[in-house]
């Protein structure tokens, strides 16, 4: 029996998965890690110290288990986009940037918008250029930290550092250079080079390649720090969000996936659609497919960040809010922690909780922001919908969905049911699955990953959130500049 290997290095954790060809999970293993945040706003990773230190260790684990089966392939994923930039050789000059939780380029997100002009932007690569965007992030390299940029010669991924380690190929994905915003052309399936160069003068950039492609194999030094055969084919890699789509069976016009994890990320497949200024217009995993996405800066790292302040567990937390009434008694959260990403685009966005009085406890606090996040997701998935999506058919992975509170609130709020698949393991699933489509394995998309069960909204509940959401809406326009005053006051004290 032919066996796959999947591994994704996450924002919080690594994960990786042994699936024979019929999608069986075999073995599964993880390993925890921390994000680095040295300033406001700053969210970085060391790719030796953490991605390639997360792979050897989940490789040799997964190895354990193959136990005499026929490896057959592997491919990785992870965050992103993100910004490593490396030397000539592939080592890493600093710390990766991370995706769009990092918004220390809000300057030359301006400055390139004026530059390039937003509808060039939009028109060519299916995206405003926001924290997200990988071009005004090496724009703050170049003029932060010179030296290092002059010492780069190769900008690398999570996912295409990985591939480069074991395979030695230079090579990113479709789906992730049309994230490195303005340097991709979504028209013309390729690098924008007049833009590129405008951009990051003097590196020269990957060669392209779909997920579904098998870019190299292992070679004989890499064997000999993971312990994978030599040969072993390898795929070209990509995000992790997209990878879990692709896991969950999303791949037909108005699929939406649902990621329940540190961040809320929502991917939609297209049939056709325009560009849209609040979200991601993307290419797919699969050739010639596109997909609009969507991003909340934070889902559970805010609950966690709850969590942690009132010195409670998860469980307790959400048995208590379970006993709080949808609307919370009266509590209103912006989930705008970290900033926002889609729809607003706006890195000086800051949390807010409205209503509290003396009567409220932690309880109401939780649900509160359960409730908010949720009404992010409507808000993202109403864009979606103008934008040219068809009606969505909505599934729900990650850490999230365990427990059934999140998920309940979510199909409240929004009015739609969500489909939990048996398997939530993650993109590491995702990847073997492109792995097996990669060295040409006849895939059953149905067996790989049937649906375990389905949250319904319940109507009385999706009428008594529709004030509460209309309010919602309202409240980060009314409050904007007092948040923008206080994210600058916030910038000025970090110094």
């Amino acid at each position: 029996m032919s066996v796959l290997i999947g591994i994704d290095i996450g924002t919080a954790s690594s994960k990786g998965v042994l699936v024979s060809e019929h999608g069986k999970v075999l073995a599964r293993a993880s390993r925890p890690h921390e994000t680095s945040s040295p300033h406001p706003g700053w969210f970085e990773h060391d790719a030796e110290s953490v991605w390639w230190a997360d792979f050897l260790a989940l490789a040799g684990e997964l190895m354990s288990a193959v136990d005499g089966h026929d490896l057959a392939g592997l491919a990785v994923s992870g965050i992103g986009p993100c910004l490593l930039p490396a030397d000539a050789s592939g080592r890493p000059l600093r710390p990766a940037i991370l995706y769009g939780v990092d918004t220390r380029a809000a300057a030359e997100i301006a400055e390139l918008t004026e530059e390039l002009g937003a509808g060039e932007i939009l028109r060519r690569g299916g995206t405003p250029l926001s924290s997200q965007a990988i071009g005004p992030k090496i724009r703050w390299l170049a003029r932060h930290e010179p030296e290092i940029y002059r010492r780069t010669e190769r900008l690398l991924m999570a996912s295409s550092y990985l591939v480069h380690r074991l395979t030695g190929r230079y090579v990113l994905d479709h789906h992730s250079a049309s994230q490195c915003d303005p340097m991709y052309d979504q028209n013309a399936l390729g690098w924008a080079d007049d833009w590129a160069a405008r951009v990051a003068p003097g590196i020269r950039l990957p060669s392209l390649a779909w997920p579904t492609e098998v870019v190299g194999t292992v070679t004989a030094e890499a064997a000999r720090e993971t312990g994978l055969p030599q040969g072993l084919p390898v795929t070209a890699g990509t995000v992790d969000a997209w990878a879990e789509a692709a896991s969950v069976g999303v791949r037909a016009p108005g699929d939406v996936m649902a990621m329940y994890g540190t961040t809320m990320f929502l991917i939609q497949v297209l049939a056709q659609g325009r560009p849209d200024p609040g979200l991601w217009t993307t290419s797919g995993v699969f050739p010639g497919t596109r997909t609009l996405a969507a991003g909340m800066a934070t889902s559970g790292a805010l609950t966690d960040w709850l969590r942690r302040l009132v010195g409670a567990d998860f469980a307790t937390l959400v048995a208590e809010a379970a006993e709080v009434p949808p609307g919370s008694r009266g509590l209103l959260v912006l989930p705008y922690f970290a900033g926002e990403r889609t729809p607003i685009f706006d890195p000086s966005a800051r949390g807010m909780i409205a209503g509290l009085t003396l009567a409220h406890g932690r309880a109401e606090l939780y649900r509160a922001a359960l409730e908010g996040i949720a009404y992010g997701v409507r808000h993202n998935l109403e864009v979606m919908r103008a934008a040219g999506g068809a009606p969505p058919r909505l599934v729900a992975v990650g850490g999230g969905t365990q427990g059934g509170l999140w998920t309940q609130i979510v199909s409240d709020v929004t009015g739609l049911a969500q489909q939990v698949p048996a398997e939530t393991i993650g993109a590491c699933l995702g990847d073997a699955l492109l792995a097996a489509l990669a060295v040409g394995i006849d895939v059953d998309h149905e067996a790989w990953n049937p649906t375990a069960h389905t949250v319904r909204p319940d109507p009385a509940r999706t009428a008594h959130y529709e004030p509460f959401y209309r309010h919602y809406r309202d409240l980060y326009p009314a409050t904007m500049n007092v948040a923008h005053f206080l994210a600058a006051q916030q910038l000025a004290a970090d110094g």
